[in-house]
């Protein structure tokens, strides 16, 4: 059943998303559930008990919770909450990460450590879940990488384990487009113990290009096999929605056909780049992400995104060449766009007498006169507010309305000789008003074509980008008025739709409904 009128569910009914690996496609497929079942009349939640990723947010609460969970909200129509992802684990190594529980840092544990650790959440984890429970209809539970990794199935709080907790039927996501997607179907349920076997409910294949029918033989072998019946063929999407991290394919677009060409540095520990995904919105600008010297070229605007470690990734700016690079198109009068960790790294300094990051002292990029002192103490909050009367080359920010967020391990201070020396250094770019008490306070810098500030979601409003376009287009001469964005928010309500269109038109939505009915 589709409609209330047609059978009234039960408070609650939950059904889990789970992949063969990451990337199969758990978090859009989650999104797009989220977004028909509220079409049909139900109030839905997304929930994953753990994720590991570097794109945060920041709720009306000021806590901190992964963006993944925040597109899933509002997929579901609903208000963003830590409830839905009690455990937040931003690495900050190849071997630990910083652990948040509940939208709070509670320390940074080695993997090891925390593998030992992560059986004391269960409790926080069922707290968060049972609290869904109580407000909402539908529970759509996204897993996290793949059920068969059998070396860290011991105390699972996030696949099999949670499906457990919550009672949950399992659908199970194959990744067609990376090939091999009936051996990794068939060898996961495998893999799984006869308890675990019962608990998937219906098998998908995701990203698939092409005829149906060709996949049918396949698909009746395989259903044979497993003893679990198909509840779906999802077709490859071109769904532009925010991404989990490293796996985001915004990654690999290396060309440039656009007039404006934007390029955003990946750093290795590259953290929130969602924040330029708004510019990709708007006529005649390309965003394009590089690593190295060769993938710079001669771009409009370099954006410094958000990283989890600012001195390690400043040092891998050094090494490569990258840092030298940038700092040449400042000069030649490239606008450079500094947010969070690429604010700080526009600095001339970063201290961290407390070990927060790797201590000691680091020499900065030396573009903006500023210092940075790392502290131990997390500054999570939402803001707004408007841009102050800019000089120079981004005038045309001056008086801008923004809102967003602030999550930020540090402080950055105005050297003392730096308001004699610069006479186009402005301070204090931005006067903001905390949501959470409704304190002023300022941040940012800007000298001449170098900007920076700790504000994320700065471009969400298309007004930003708007302005910044038509400044760069007439630096080249042109007047580029179709540039009008879109309305972030407009857009992404367009995707979620068109995500939701694609499921009801392939995927066995009566069997959706049906598992979703019987449960376990």
């Amino acid at each position: 059943m589709e409609k209330k009128g047609e059978e009234t569910l039960q408070r609650a009914k939950v059904i889990m998303v789970q992949g063969t690996m990451s990337g199969a496609g758990k978090s859009m497929l989650t999104a797009g559930l989220c977004r028909v079942f509220a079409r049909d009349g139900y109030r839905v939640a997304p929930f994953k008990s753990q994720n590991m990723a570097l794109n945060s947010f920041i709720t009306e609460e000021g806590l901190e919770m992964g963006r993944a969970q925040v597109m899933q909200a509002e997929a579901a129509f609903a208000v963003p909450s830590v409830r839905m992802n009690p455990i937040l684990l931003k690495p900050t190594s190849d071997m630990g990460s910083q652990v948040i529980v509940n939208g709070e840092v509670i320390g940074t544990m080695q993997a090891k450590d925390y593998f030992s650790f992560k059986k004391t959440l269960r409790p926080i984890i069922l707290e968060a879940f049972e609290a869904l429970s109580a407000e909402y209809d539908i529970i759509v539970i996204e897993g996290a990488g793949s059920p068969a990794e059998i070396n860290l199935k011991t105390d699972d709080i996030v696949n099999m384990g949670m499906a457990e907790m919550a009672c949950s039927p399992v659908l199970l996501v194959g990744d067609i487009d990376r090939g091999g997607v009936f051996a990794q179907l068939y060898g996961t349920i495998a893999l799984l113990t006869e308890k675990e076997r019962r608990m998937v409910k219906g098998l998908v294949i995701n990203k698939f290009r092409g005829d149906r029918s060709i996949l049918e033989s396949g698909l009746d072998m395989l259903k044979e096999k497993c003893g679990i019946p198909f509840a779906g063929v999802m077709p490859y999407l071109d769904i532009r929605l925010e991404d989990e991290d490293s796996l985001s394919e915004r990654f690999g677009h290396r060309e440039n056909a656009a007039f404006i060409d934007v390029v955003v540095i990946r750093f290795p520990r590259i953290s929130n780049f969602t924040d330029f995904n708004p510019l990709e919105n708007i006529s005649g600008v390309g965003v394009r992400y590089a690593d190295r010297v060769s993938e710079l070229g001669q771009p409009d605007m370099i954006c410094l995104p958000g990283t989890k470690n600012t001195m390690g990734d400043l040092r891998f700016l050094r090494k490569s060449g990258l840092e030298a690079a940038i700092k040449k198109h400042a000069a030649k009068g490239t606008v450079i766009f500094g947010i969070c960790g690429g604010y700080q790294m526009l600095g001339t300094m970063l201290i961290d007498p407390a070990g927060v990051e790797e201590g000691g002292q680091m020499r900065g990029m030396g573009l903006l006169p500023m210092e940075t002192v790392f502290k131990e103490e997390k500054t999570r909050t939402r803001v707004r507010g408007r841009f102050g009367t800019l000089k120079g080359t981004l005038a045309c920010l001056s008086g801008l309305e923004i809102e967003g967020y602030e999550i930020h391990m540090g402080e950055s201070f105005i050297e003392e000789s730096a308001a004699k020396s610069s006479t186009k250094m402005q301070k204090d770019i931005l006067m903001l008003t905390q949501e959470a008490g409704g304190m002023s306070k300022s941040d940012g810098m800007c000298v001449d074509n170098v900007i920076g500030t700790y504000v994320h979601g700065i471009f969400d409003r298309h007004e930003a980008g708007e302005r910044l376009t038509r400044m760069l287009a007439g630096r080249k001469g042109m007047d580029l008025e179709e540039a009008a964005g879109t309305d972030y928010a407009a857009f992404k309500e367009t995707q979620y739709d068109r995500l939701a269109e694609s499921i009801r038109g392939n995927m066995d939505m009566k069997m959706i409904y049906r598992i979703l009915n019987q449960g376990l």
